[in-house]
C-alpha cells in the first residue's frame, strides 16, 4: 500500500533520512521509535503528503484510505459528539445527502417513464448499494459503541463537542478515525488522554482492526499489545523488525553489541593501513604498495556507530523524615458536585510506606479524591493526617504552573534553600539540563522538559508522602523506568496516578480502585488486576446486547409450543442458578469488606489477613464470571421468547 524509495529528506541544512526505503503492507501494525527530533512525526507527514521528500519518493497506492492522528488538536464545533463522529465519512456524509436529494425528487416528480427518472432510479440503488457496503446503516451503532469505549457515558454523546476539554476532544477525534475504518491508521501518542480502561479497550480494537496502523506512542504495554512490527529511526536510517517494541529491545542490543565489535576491528585495520601508508609512501619501492592501501581505504564502506538514546533522568528522591505509622485517617469522607456524588461515606487509613497505585475511569474522581487529600477542594467528613506527615505533590497540570519567563535555572534556584542552592546546576544536569541547556526559556520546552523540570522541583525538600497524579505524561520510555524505580527506592508513602500500565506494574503495593462512588482496596499486582477487572462498563453491556439481540431477532423464528415450552423451563433453570449465584456474590462482598475494615484500622496480628484477602477476591472474580454466563444465558432465552 505505501513504499519509500531511496528516500531522503533535508530540515535547515541536516539530514533528516538518508535515502532510507521501506514497504507496509495491509497486514502492518507497527510501532515507529527512535529518540527526541529523529523524525517519528515528520515520517507520517510524509506519508499524508504534507512533506515532499528532497529526493527518492514516497508512494501510495491509488484508493488507499488514511486517517490521521495528531498529539493535540482543538475544535469549536458545537455539533453533539455523536453527530460529530457519525458525519466523519465525507464519502458517506455525501451518498446520503444525495440519497435525500433524489428521493426528494422522486416524491414530487410526476414523470415516471421518462428516461431521466429512470436514471434516478438506477443511481438510487447504486447509492443504497455503496452506502451500504461502507456501513453507513450501521454507522451510528458502530459510533455509540467507540465513544462508550473511549470513556464517554449515555448523556455526554449528545452534548456539544466545544463543552469538552481537549484532552476529551481528542478522544472524539480518535472515535472519527475508528469508525471511517481507513486502510491505513497514522496515530501520534493515541493513549495521552485515555485512562487505563479506555487503553486497553482501544488496545483489543486496534488489534484486531482490519487494516494497517503505524503508532507512535510513550506506553510499552500498549506498543506490545498492538504491534506487530518496530521501525526504528536511528542515524538518518530505518531500521526494521518484524516483533513488538520488547523483542526489538532485546535484537536491537544483541545488534549494537556486534556493531561495535565491527567498528573496533576495522578502526584497528583503518589504523594498521594508515600506519604502513605513512611509513611507505615516501620510499620508491613501495609506494606502489602504498597507493594500493590508500585506495582500499578509499573503497571501503565505513561503519558507523548508531546514536542510542541513552540520555535518561538519573536520580533518586531525597530520604524523608520518618512519618508515624499512621500517614492518613479518612472518617466518613463524602464529596458532590452539584447533584453528581463523587464519594460517599469513604473510610480507610494508610500506613507508613505504602506505594499505593490510584485507578478509575477518567471522570471517576482520582484528580478530585488527590485534591482532597492535599486540602485543595472541600469536602465533607474527616481526612486527618498523621505525626509528622510532609506532603510533596505533583499536580496532573503541574506544568502549566511554571512560570514560562524564566530560565530553566531560575525555576529551581528561586525555590532552592540552603546548600541545595550550591548544587542547583548538578541536580539539573541528573535531569538533562546540562550546560547551556539549563538556561533555556521554560516557554522554550518540549511537554517532556516540562514534566522533567517540574519533577525537579519535587526533589527540593525531602517530603515522606509522595502524591503524584500523572507524573509520566510526555516521559520517554526510559525516563520512566527511571522515575519508577526511584519511586521504588523511595522508603516514604507513594500514592500515584497514571494510565500507563508498565509504569504501575511492579511499582505498587496495593491498588484504591474507584468505583460506585467508593474506593475498593486491592493486593494484586496492577497487570493481574486489570487482567480480571470486567472491561465493559454496565452500558457499554446494554449497548452491545441490545445490538446482539437486534441481530439475532432478526434471525430468529417465533418458536413452536413445544420448544417455548422447553425455552421456559431452562430460562426458570438459568434464572435459579442466578439466584444462588448472586447469593454467593453477597455473602463474599460481605467478607471482603470486613477484612477491608480490618486491615483499614490496622488492628491485625498477621500478614495473612492480606493472603485472606487476595483469596477472597479471587473467589469472587470466579463467581463473577458465572454471573455473567448466566446472564447472557438468560438474555439469549428471553430472545427467542420474544
Amino acid at each position: 500500500m505505501i513504499s519509500a524509495s531511496n528516500l531522503s529528506l533535508y530540515f535547515g541544512g541536516d539530514e533528516l533520512y538518508s535515502n532510507v526505503s521501506v514497504t507496509i503492507t495491509k497486514a502492518d501494525k507497527i510501532g515507529l521509535t527512535g529518540k527526541n527530533g529523529a523524525g517519528k512525526s515528520t515520517f507520517l507527514k510524509l506519508i499524508l503528503g504534507m512533506y515532499k521528500p528532497d529526493e527518492g519518493q514516497m508512494t501510495v497506492a491509488k484508493g488507499t484510505r488514511i486517517c490521521y492522528l495528531p498529539q493535540e488538536i482543538m475544535s469549536r464545533s458545537t455539533a453533539k459528539i455523536i453527530d460529530e463522529v457519525c458525519n466523519s465519512n465525507d464519502e458517506l456524509v455525501k451518498i446520503q445527502d444525495r440519497l435525500e436529494e433524489i428521493n426528494h425528487q422522486l416524491a414530487t416528480r410526476e414523470d415516471y417513464e421518462s428516461q431521466s427518472y429512470l436514471d434516478m432510479l438506477d443511481e438510487l440503488t447504486d447509492l443504497n448499494d455503496a452506502f451500504n457496503f461502507q456501513g453507513g446503516n450501521d454507522v451510528a451503532e458502530q459510533a455509540e459503541v467507540v465513544l462508550k469505549g473511549l470513556g464517554f457515558s449515555e448523556d455526554e454523546l449528545h452534548k456539544p463537542m466545544n463543552e469538552f476539554s481537549g484532552g476529551w476532544q481528542m478522544r472524539v477525534e480518535l472515535a472519527k478515525l475508528l469508525v471511517q475504518k481507513p486502510d491505513v491508521l497514522l496515530l501520534d501518542e493515541p493513549t495521552n488522554h485515555l485512562d487505563i480502561e479506555s487503553i486497553q479497550w482501544l488496545e483489543r480494537y486496534l488489534k484486531k482492526y482490519p487494516g494497517a496502523i503505524i503508532l507512535i506512542s510513550h506506553d510499552r504495554a500498549f506498543l506490545d499489545g498492538v504491534t506487530n512490527r518496530t521501525i526504528e529511526i536511528n542515524n538518518r536510517k530505518l531500521y526494521d523488525y518484524n516483533c513488538n517494541y520488547s523483542n526489538y529491545q532485546i535484537r536491537r542490543e544483541e545488534e549494537m553489541v556486534q556493531q561495535v565489535a565491527a567498528y573496533k576491528n576495522q578502526q584497528k585495520e583503518i589504523a594498521t593501513a594508515e600506519r604502513l601508508i605513512n611509513k611507505f609512501r615516501a620510499k620508491s619501492s613501495k609506494a606502489s604498495f602504498a597507493q594500493s592501501l590508500i585506495k582500499k581505504l578509499d573503497k571501503m564502506d565505513r561503519i558507523e556507530i548508531d546514536e542510542m538514546d541513552g540520555s535518561a533522568l538519573r536520580f533518586r528522591f531525597p530520604e524523608p523524615v520518618p512519618s508515624g505509622k499512621l500517614v492518613a485517617e479518612l472518617e466518613d469522607v463524602s464529596k458532590s458536585f452539584a447533584d453528581k456524588t463523587i464519594f460517599e461515606g469513604i473510610r480507610f487509613n494508610i500506613s507508613k510506606g505504602e506505594k499505593i497505585a490510584l485507578i478509575g475511569k477518567n471522570g471517576m474522581g482520582k484528580s478530585t479524591f488527590i485534591k482532597m487529600m492535599v486540602g485543595q477542594t472541600e469536602y465533607e467528613g474527616t481526612i486527618k493526617l498523621g505525626h509528622n506527615v510532609k506532603i510533596g505533590y505533583f499536580a496532573q497540570d503541574e506544568t502549566a504552573n511554571l512560570d514560562t519567563s524564566k530560565t530553566v535555572f531560575e525555576t529551581i534556584d528561586d525555590v532552592a534553600v540552603g546548600v541545595v542552592r550550591k548544587k542547583v546546576r548538578n541536580i539539573l544536569g541528573s535531569f538533562l539540563f546540562a550546560g547551556d541547556e539549563a538556561d533555556k526559556k521554560v516557554s522554550v520546552l518540549s511537554g517532556g522538559e516540562k514534566t522533567r523540570l517540574a519533577l525537579c522541583k519535587l526533589l527540593l525538600e525531602p517530603y515522606n508522602f509522595l502524591i503524584l497524579d500523572e507524573p509520566t505524561n510526555h516521559l520517554d520510555i526510559v525516563s520512566k523506568e527511571v522515575l519508577q524505580a526511584a519511586i521504588q527506592d523511595y522508603s516514604g508513602t507513594v500514592l500515584v496516578v497514571s494510565h500507563d500500565r508498565t509504569f504501575l506494574d511492579g511499582l505498587s503495593d496495593r491498588i484504591y480502585y474507584i468505583r460506585n462512588n467508593n474506593i475498593s482496596i486491592f493486593y494484586d499486582q496492577v497487570g493481574e488486576f486489570l487482567d480480571n477487572l470486567p472491561t465493559l462498563s454496565e452500558q457499554d453491556k446494554k449497548t452491545v446486547a441490545e445490538a446482539s439481540a437486534k441481530v439475532k431477532k432478526k434471525k430468529t423464528k417465533n418458536p413452536s409450543f413445544e420448544e417455548e415450552k422447553k425455552i421456559k423451563h431452562e430460562l426458570k433453570q438459568a434464572e435459579s442458578n442466578m439466584k444462588k449465584v448472586e447469593n454467593k456474590i453477597n455473602k463474599l462482598e460481605s467478607d471482603i469488606k470486613a477484612k477491608e475494615t480490618v486491615i483499614a484500622s490496622g488492628d491485625y496480628d498477621s500478614e495473612m489477613v492480606f493472603t485472606e484477602m487476595k483469596e477472597l477476591q479471587e473467589k469472587l472474580d470466579a463467581v463473577m464470571i458465572d454471573w455473567e454466563k448466566y446472564s447472557e444465558i438468560i438474555d439469549e432465552l428471553n430472545i427467542q421468547l420474544s
